[in-house]
Parts: structure tokens; sequence; C-alpha cells
């Protein structure tokens, strides 16, 4: 019996593809390689442009790891800088049979037993050629200082004595021209040292100390100094007490070290420091050992590096992203034929980001290359001649190929909008090289708005927050909520950012709407904008995220500039020089010893062009380990600080005392002197009332009714804290004694805040108070506005006129810290910045409207309609993206000024140079427009058409 069966039916185009055998992942991939790497030469102008936005900071990435890393040392750099070629070597660091012991790498790492050092061990008084085996070879070398004379005065110079000219110190000392001394009458300088005195070799260097003169025989180089400092080497080892023993040709183990640590010897040993034993001290815990200093520094390094180049990477992918869109869109139809011959869109997708990834590697090597020679030029100009400064040319390859890899992800972040883009194409419409007006949607407004509400009120509230807990003194010091606030103001800001980033597209619209009623330029310069926001959206993100970076600074550091300012504390009047004279020991200096060193410090200051100088005096105070070593009848008075103005104990933001030490705040001024040390001139009545007893009083806090209150207390009660701390009220249980007199004196007030005397009054009214005074430093007036120059030889005075009775500090007033140092480089930088961003973005936008405007002149747009539209394309891009970073870059600043208000002297916004603010904001878009308009767009190729959609 025959029957009728249907027939199975199945789809042809399914059974084909099942047919068909499956293509490898690797073949697609390499046809997308392909594609990509064809694309990149054929949009060559493109393609540099991404390679040069990704290899200029992968350069200064380098370019910082290698110089970072070059003034790291290695264990090797390092023994070769302390010991040249020699072995080890010894010195007497511990008392004998105490149990003395050392860090392997570090002798002067060292304790006592299971415990650290007391202070109160005497060093043994030890050569380490005892202790060490029989015809062991030694070098001894020790080192001082001498005060030589120059052709400027004199200088405190370093010194060495022995025979430092040993070839085997090579790499430590090395002799550069001459020979090295051999008798007690020569003497071996640095090149600096012959330029400064003022001879040549075989002239004399005359000693300041010991008034004797030397041959100059040879010049040496000492590595662990710059080439402009000045040094002196002697032939005789026991000139000075500090003394070490070097090992030329006997390695020291550290067994050997440890059996010498027993008589109080500390070593430094090549062979122990380039092989370290494993050590912990007596606690438990370990050494900070130089492979540990290593590791922390490249790890600081890495996080830096990390840190600059997130916010270098945002920047490079907001403006080479807008460059691929551009070139994505000028290769849709390569794209389009693809796709029509099988391509998927995940191949498309896989095309754009490897041309990302591909240029990413490449500006990656050459910003890489490029930073390791900008490196090695800038070591050049930099090297004073120390070995110390750079250990050498240190290329942290491990750190330099995660950067590459970092350019890498870079090139392939910025192409992964457009590929998506891509991916999302009609294949038909791209044929025909339409171009539909891009569509808002809803969700991304109402996402970056929020995000935009969100930030402003976390900084707001995190302001209000950080204040209120800067005043709460139960508040664990280590607590989150301490620190947790100041982030929040920080994070808020960028929050509002990420808003605007997101919202952009829908805030051009918006501007659309309006600049549509200002003319067809401004119409279609906006409509271009919104509907090319894959590259205008990343352009102005880019501005915006610079401009809030230098409002944020700028805002932040003028306020801290304004608040430093009002709390500075000045030694002197401006431009004044004041040198400290005080003990060197314990001992108060005699009346003939102050007397020498005021004699020698006033000539100093005067050769070194001070026009007058004047003396102060001031009460010594007296201090000793026992109360009872203190003399009975030691007083010091003060003027008391009324109760008002006294800090409470628990008051957190303290106080701010301008003028010194508010317990030894009278200071003794002839009249005429007064110009020089407070910068004041005083009327005739007013000079006559200063004669007769009455203070001049710079700080009004101490003034009540006209007069001061001046009381004394015993020494001994100021030192054991019976007497009032005259700035903070007594502590609870703190007993005061009463003072040993107390006389109220009539008050002068004067306005003098820029200088350090708080209460002077003259030498007479002192002598009738009784008080026992000594001089305790010289002014020195100098002409004209201070010269750095002259301050750098002041600072070289302090240290060369310093001696072992006595010590001298000197210091030029210059006032607080000018701003300008920093903020003229930071808005140079940002404005830099912006231009560039700015030009990448119109660049962009003239080379995709060239289509555009062939089609405008061929309905008859004139040259100047198509200027008039550069003109407010660049304000509408630079203007949006300098607005949107304005506007988020102050919030961190009134964060901070609300954090700011319950401190004793706060922040203020009338500190933030608003006017710069609105340059920077206003004007500088207004120029980058003006630039467009004034450069001529392209003539327009006629032949070009696009096919509206």
């Amino acid at each position: 019996m025959t029957t009728l069966r249907d027939r199975s039916r199945a789809d042809a185009g399914a059974r084909r593809r099942a047919e068909r055998p499956k293509p490898s992942r690797t073949a697609r991939m390499r046809v997308a390689v392909r594609i990509a790497r064809r694309q990149v030469r054929r949009a060559w102008v493109s393609s540099l442009l991404i390679m040069s936005l990704i290899a200029l900071p992968i350069a200064g990435m380098a370019g910082v790891a290698v110089f970072v890393n070059s003034s790291m040392s290695t264990a090797a750099e390092r023994v070769s800088v302390d010991l040249g070629r020699m072995e080890a070597w010894v010195e007497p660091l511990g008392a004998a049979d105490a149990g003395f012991w050392q860090v392997p790498t570090d002798p002067y790492s060292s304790g006592y037993g299971s415990g650290w050092p007391t202070g109160e061990e005497q060093i043994t008084d030890v050569e380490p050629p005892s202790s060490l085996p029989a015809g062991t070879e030694i070098v001894k070398v020790s080192e001082g200082r001498e005060r030589v004379t120059t052709v400027t005065g004199l200088a405190a110079v370093p010194a060495w004595a022995g025979d430092i000219g040993d070839p085997r110190f090579a790499g430590r000392f090395e002799v550069t021209s001459g020979r090295a001394p051999t008798t007690a009458d020569e003497v071996m300088v640095t090149p600096a040292t012959l330029e400064r005195v003022g001879v040549s070799l075989g002239g004399r260097l005359e000693l300041v100390d010991s008034a004797t003169s030397f041959t100059i025989v040879g010049t040496f180089d000492d590595a662990t100094r710059p080439d402009a400092d000045s040094a002196v080497a002697f032939a005789d080892a026991d000139r000075y007490d500090e003394a070490k023993w070097y090992l030329p040709e006997t390695p020291i183990s550290w067994s050997q070290i440890q059996a010498l640590n027993t008589d109080g010897l500390g070593v430094y040993s090549r062979e122990v420091v380039l092989d370290p034993p494993s050590f912990t001290y007596p606690d438990g815990s370990e050494p900070w050992t130089a492979e540990t200093s290593e590791t922390q520094g490249l790890l600081a390094l890495a996080s830096a590096l990390a840190a600059g180049g997130l916010a270098a990477g945002y920047m490079v992918v907001m403006l080479a992203g807008a460059a691929f869109a551009v070139s994505a869109r000028r290769q849709q139809r390569a794209l389009a034929i693809a796709a029509s011959v099988g391509a998927e869109p995940r191949d498309l997708r896989s095309v754009v980001l490897l041309q990302g990834t591909v240029l990413g590697l490449v500006g990656g090597l050459v910003g890489m290359f490029a930073g390791i020679g900008l490196a090695a030029v800038v070591m050049r100009i930099a090297d004073n001649g120390s070995a110390t400064q750079f250990w050498g040319f240190h290329v942290p390859w491990v750190l330099l190929v995660g950067i590459l890899v970092f350019a890498m992800l870079v090139g392939t972040a910025s192409a992964f909008v457009p590929a998506r883009s891509v991916g999302r194409s009609d294949t038909i419409s791209a044929l025909r090289g339409a171009r539909r007006p891009q569509r808002v949607g809803a969700s991304r407004p109402l996402w970056g708005s929020l995000l935009i509400l969100i930030g402003a009120a976390v900084t707001v509230l995190c302001g209000l927050a950080a204040a209120a807990v800067a005043t709460d003194i139960s508040l664990a010091w280590d607590s989150p909520l301490r620190w947790l606030p100041t982030i929040g103001i920080i994070a808020g800001p960028v929050l509002a950012q990420v808003g605007i980033l997101i919202s952009g597209r829908w805030l051009l619209w918006l501007a659309s709407r309006l600049l549509s009623r200002l003319g067809i330029a401004a119409r279609l310069a906006a409509r271009d904008a919104v509907a090319n926001g894959a590259r205008t959206v990343p352009a102005f993100a880019a501005i915006g995220a610079t401009v809030f970076v230098g409002v944020f600074a700028v805002g932040l550091g003028m306020m801290a500039a304004g608040q430093s300012e009002r709390t500075y504390s000045y030694t002197a009047p401006l431009g004044t020089a004041y040198a400290d004279i005080s003990s060197s020991t314990e001992t108060p200096l005699t009346p003939d010893e102050v007397a020498s060193a005021t004699d020698e410090i006033e000539s100093a200051l005067r050769t070194s062009g001070a026009t007058e100088t004047a003396l102060v005096q001031r009460q010594t105070a007296v201090w000793a380990e026992n109360e009872n070593d203190i003399p009975a009848d030691a007083e010091r008075a003060v003027a008391v600080t009324p109760n008002s103005f006294l800090i409470g104990q628990n008051d957190l933001q303290g106080g701010w005392t301008h003028f010194g030490d508010p317990s030894n705040n009278l200071q003794i001024i002839a009249p005429d002197d007064l110009p020089i040390v407070m910068g004041i001139s005083l009327s005739a009545s007013d000079r006559a009332a200063y004669l007769d007893g009455a203070a001049l009083v710079a700080d009004e806090r101490l003034i009540v009714d006209g007069a001061i209150e001046v009381a004394s207390w015993p020494e001994r009660a100021w030192q054991s804290g019976r007497a009032p701390d005259d700035a903070y009220v007594p502590a609870s249980g703190q007993d005061l004694d009463e003072p040993s007199w107390r006389r109220q004196v009539p008050a002068i007030g004067v306005d003098a805040r820029e200088q350090g005397v708080a209460v002077a009054i003259a030498p007479a009214t002192a002598g009738e108070l009784g008080l026992r005074v000594a001089v305790s430093g010289v002014y020195a007036a100098f002409p004209g506005d201070v010269d750095v120059a002259t301050s750098d030889r002041l600072n070289a005075l302090s240290e060369s006129m310093s001696t072992e009775t006595y010590s001298v500090w000197i210091y030029r007033e210059t006032g607080p810290a000018d701003p300008s140092i920093w903020l003229v480089p930071l808005l140079a930088a940002v404005a830099v910045l912006v231009l560039g961003a700015s030009a990448v973005a119109l660049g962009l936008a003239r080379f995709e409207r060239r289509p555009d405007d062939a089609t405008l002149a061929a309905v008859g747009g004139t040259p100047g309609l198509r200027r008039r539209i550069g003109l407010w394309q660049g304000l509408v891009i630079a203007g949006f993206g300098t607005f949107a970073g304005a506007t988020a870059g102050i919030l961190p600043p009134t964060g901070f000024w609300l954090q700011s208000q319950t401190s004793h002297e706060p922040m203020s916004l009338a500190d933030i140079p608003w006017w710069l603010l609105a340059v920077l904001a206003v004007a500088l878009p207004v120029g980058i427009a003006a630039v467009n308009w004034l450069v001529p767009p392209r003539e327009p190729e006629l032949t070009r058409r696009n096919v509206i959609a």
C-alpha cells in the first residue's frame, strides 16, 4: 500500500549556514588587524594627531620615571661613594664591653644590649688598629671644619685630613690637578675654593681661627659635594678629633663586625653592604634596608605616575576620542563595504578599536624613547657634579613597560565610543554617504543633572562637616570622620564634572536653542556642535577638566596665601637682615664674648653691603637640668598678656602670636636704632616719652587703658612651669607663683605689623626696671630690594661666623611667599593646555565641516559667513569648556572656605582673584574664538556633495 508522506522542510539559509565551515577566530582577527593597519596608513593625518596626543604625556611620564629613578642609589653605588675602592672603614661609635651593636649596612643605627642608646653612654676613646689583626693596612682620615679668608670676607668649609690622594679612594676622593699635600704646611682644595679665595695653585690659603697659612699644592673632587662647594684637605690625619680608619685591602665579614662592635667600633663594610645578612632589632622589628628603601621609592614613583597618568589619560582620551570620531566617520563607507561582504558589527568594532591600540602602541614607543632622551638632557643640565644627586642613568624598564601598556590602553579607550557607534551604523545609509541628525535621549540629561546637583551638595555638606569636626575634641584624631569630609570636598566637584560630561550633548542642545536667535552663523555652529556630539563633547570636557584644575588651584592657593599673609610672623622689616647670637654650649656667653661676636657680625654685614646696623638687647633665659642649678636671683620680666587674649587649653584651632616669644617679649632698643629694627620713626613727643620710660607696643592686645603690665618671675619659676605661659590659659591644677614685682608702664601704640618686636623699651628704662640684658642680635639695613645673591651670602655667613663658643644665625626678611611664583606658571600651563585642546577641537571641526562648507558655498554662502561660523564654533567649544570647568572648579575652594570658618584665622573668599578667574573663563575663549575667526577657512571643494537622509 502506498502512502503519501510530507517532506521535512528546512530553511535554506539555515542549512547553508550549518553546512558552511565555521571561520577561525584568529582569521577574523588577522583580517581586522590588516584593515586597521591600512586605515591607519590611509588616514595618516588624523593618525599622526592621535599619536602625538598620546606620545606627549607618555614622554613626560617616561622622563620623570628615568629622572627620579636615577636619583635612587643601588648598594654598589653607595659603597663606591662611601668607600671608593676601599674595603671598609672603622670608627669609634659606642662604648666598649657594653653590648654595643649596629645594623649591618648602617653603623650609625646602633644600640646597646636589648635596647636603644640612652644618650648617656660614653664613646670609647680607642684606636681601631688595636682591635684589628696585626699587619692590617689602614688609612686614617679625620674630618672637621675650617674658616678661611675669601675675597668677600670669610667662609666656613668642610675639611679632611689624611692621605685622601690615595688612588684607592677613587670614587670617593680624586685628585684633579697638582698633587696631594705631604707636609704640615701644604693643603689641597676643591676647584671652587680657588675661585672663592682668589688664588691659583701655589698660592696661600689663610685660616681664620689659627691665623696660619698653607700652600695650595693641588685640587681634588669630593664625590658627595657639588662642584660649586668649597672644601680643603690637609696631610696630617690627626688634625681633627672625628676620624675614620679605612681598610684598603682587608675585607670585613659580619662576624668580624660583631667582634669589633664589642670594642665600641662601628664598621661599614663593602662585603656586608653588598650581601647583607638577616638582622632584626632587639624588639623584633626589621631595619629599613636599602632594598626596602628602593622598593618603597619605586612604589611611590609608580603611584605618582599613575595619578598623573590618569589625569593626562583623561585629557588624551577626550581629545583623541574626538579625533577618532572624525576619523571613523571618514571611514564609514569603507567599513560599510566590509559589512556588505560579511563583516559583522563586532568585526567593525574590532577594526576601529585595533586602530586605537596600534596608534597607542606607536605613540607610546615614540613617547617612551623621547622621554628617556629628554631625561638624559635634563640630567645633564641639572647635574651639579655631586655623585649623590644622580647616582647613575637608571632606566626603570619595568615601569616603562607599564607606561607603554598604559599608552595602549589610552589609545584603545579613545577609540571605544567611535567603535561602538560604527557597530551600530546602518550599512545602506553609510554606503549612500547619508548623515542622520543626532537625537538627544532623556536618560542622559537626567542622570547628568542629578550628578551635578549631588556633586555641589556633597561639596557644601562636606565643607560644613569638616568645619564641625575641626572643633570636636572628643573625636579621635585617627577617626575616618576627620579626613572623609576633605575627600568629599574634592570628590564632589569631580562628580559634578562627570555630570557635565554625561549631559554635555543636552547642554549643547539647550545652547543651540538660544544661539539660533543670534543669526545664521550662530545657528549653524550650534547645530554642528549638537550633530557632532561625539567630537564636541569630549573636546569641551577636556578643556573643562583643565580649567577645573586651574580654578581649583588658583582659588584654594590664593585663599591660603592670603591666610598665610595675615598670620605671617615677621622677624624684621622687609629687606632687613637679622643676626641672632646664642651660646654654642649650656653656659651663657660672657660680655666679652658677646662684644667680640657683635663686632665680627657687624663687620661682616657691612662687608656684605649693609648701610646701617643696630643692636638689640633682651633678657637671657637660663635653663638647667636641675632647677637648683639656676641662680636664685636670676629673673625674667615680661609684658603680661591680658586674660581675655589667652588661648584656651582645649582650643584646637589655637591662636597666632605675631611677635616672637611671649615669654620673653621685652626688647631693649636705642631710639636711633628704631628705624632699622622696627621700621618706624618717632615724633618728637613720642621720642621724649620713650626716653622718659614709655614702651613702644606693636601688639595692641597688650595695651590696657594706655599702659602695659610688666611683671617678673624667677628663672626657676619659668623652668618649672610656675610662671605664666603668657600665651595659653593656665592648665587645670597648674599653680602659679606671684610675680617678684609688677609695674604699669605707659604704652605708645605703634602700627608696625611687619616686624618682629612686640614691646620695645629704652636702655634707661630697662635699667630702672632692673632687667639683666645682653645683646641678642644685630639688625642690618640693605639698600634696594631683596637680592637673592645677597641672601645666599648671608646664609653662608651664618655658618662661617659660628665658632665653638657662639652660634650665629642670619636671616634676611623677605616677607610671606609671593604667590606669583606658582600662580604665573600655573596659569601659563592652563592657558597652553586650553589653547592646545581648543586647537585640536577646532581643527577637527574645520576638517569635518569641509563637505558642509562645500554645500554652503554651493547655495551662496560667503567666506565671511563661514568665518563667522568658525567664530561661533570657538565660542561654543572653548566657552562651554571653560565655563563648565570654572563652575566646577570653584566648588572645592568654597568647601575649604567653609571648613576654615571655625579656625582662628579663617580663609576669605575675597582673597580669590575673581577678575583673573573671569579672564580665564570668559576672555580666554573669546580670544580663541577671535583667532579662529581671523584664520580663514579652506576653500571648499564644490565637487563634493553629501546626501541628506
